[in-house]
């Protein structure tokens, strides 16, 4: 009997190290993001391909992806990536190359996938992955009347009290062109790079910042945490914080803090799905089969469920509006919570990564001069 439990036990080891071996394995970025991805498309998928898929948590970069292909062992097959990484990974053949509308699944309604999602990729590598917001947000008991443009939180005449800013020049400099400078991001924010890319727009837009931040009517806070945001509205410090819509959202439903969201001017940024070249899966196609499931509309409307951040395809949404309440709670509507939304995108910018690419050292030596000047 002894023997029999031994052998078992054996048994149920090597088959439980044969499963993960030929498990697809997800990298992302950990916390309620990976749960949402795991819960929203990742555990659907497993279960209807049949493969399993394991997440592993990482800090970002390609340092890890890099120095497992210098060891000649790759472990990872999928990874969650910042626009630029998705750009170096390609370039230096860490990541496969997309034939995108074969790769990738078409819409409900045959649209192909390359004319479903919301904007175009930075790099053949790329797949979209969510949407958020940098937007801004303002604690209804603490305003008489509510501002509604990117320009309110410019106007401290109409809406006196201090404002929360993150720490770094990236958002600020867009905001400040849109909402203190007066440029009119449209659909995409182009007008606004291009006016910061002039002679003398950078300056332009530190100005507009450092005239809020010293106006006896206003005054700045600045935040370099997610979390903080909500906080210092909730508190009273500040009468308006930019941020990240799932933050906010969290604060409203998860904590019942009174709290609204403005999304006019909001600048979109991005997360994407790239898969490594080499990978343990990639041979085999199983790592293309789960990439394509969890990018599918039903797969990317599923991480909608768990957070606040917006599926890339188009016709997610259709999927989300047909099935609200869509929010796990089983209350709450998240479509008007979607930086994607139709309501929420007449008026937006898409975060440039080249610019601040090209641009960010200089740009951080004005931007940290102009804070020391305070």
């Amino acid at each position: 009997m002894k023997k029999l439990s031994k052998m078992l036990l054996a048994l149920s080891f090597v088959l439980s190290i044969t499963t993960s071996a030929f498990a697809v394995t997800v990298v992302s970025w950990g916390g309620a993001y990976t749960e949402s991805q795991k819960l929203g498309y990742g555990d659907p998928t497993a279960k209807k391909l049949g493969i399993p898929v394991d997440w592993v948590d990482y800090t970002g970069g390609l340092s890890e992806i890099k120095a497992q292909k210098e060891a000649g062992k790759i472990t990872w097959d999928i990874i969650d990536v910042y626009a630029k990484d998705t750009i170096i990974g390609c370039d230096e053949g860490i990541f496969v190359e997309f034939d995108f509308d074969k790769d990738f699944a078409p819409a409900p309604d045959g649209t192909p996938a390359s004319k479903d999602f919301f904007t175009g990729m930075p790099s053949k590598c790329a797949v979209g992955n969510i949407l958020y917001s940098w937007n801004y947000a303002y604690n209804t008991k603490n305003l008489s009347k509510a501002p509604k443009t990117i320009k309110d939180f410019f106007n401290t005449k109409k809406f006196p009290g201090k404002r929360a800013i993150y720490k770094g020049a990236m958002s600020n400099l867009e905001i400040a062109m849109a909402g203190g400078v007066g440029v009119k991001p449209g659909k995409g924010g182009d007008k606004v790079y291009k006016a910061l890319e002039k002679d003398g727009g950078v300056d332009k837009a530190i100005a507009a910042i450092k005239k809020l931040c010293t106006d006896p009517k206003g005054g700045c806070v600045f935040w370099n945490a997610g979390a903080q945001p909500p906080e210092l509205l909730a508190n009273g410090e500040v009468v308006m914080a930019t941020g990240w819509n799932g933050r906010f959202f969290n604060a409203t439903v998860g904590e019942g803090s009174p709290i609204a969201q403005v999304w006019d001017g909001q600048i979109l940024d991005y997360e994407y799905f790239a898969m490594v070249k080499g990978g343990p899966n990639d041979a085999n196609g199983k790592a293309m089969k789960v990439l394509r499931e969890m990018t599918s509309t039903e797969g990317l409307a599923g991480s909608a469920k768990y957070i606040a951040y917006a599926p890339w395809r188009k016709s997610s949404i259709a999927v989300m509006e047909a099935g609200e309440p869509w929010y796990k709670d089983g209350k709450t509507n998240m479509v008007p919570h979607m930086p994607t939304a139709p309501a929420n995108t007449k008026n937006y910018m898409l975060m440039n990564p080249n610019f601040w690419a090209d641009n960010q050292d200089e740009i951080g030596e004005k931007w940290e001069a102009m804070k020391a000047g305070l």
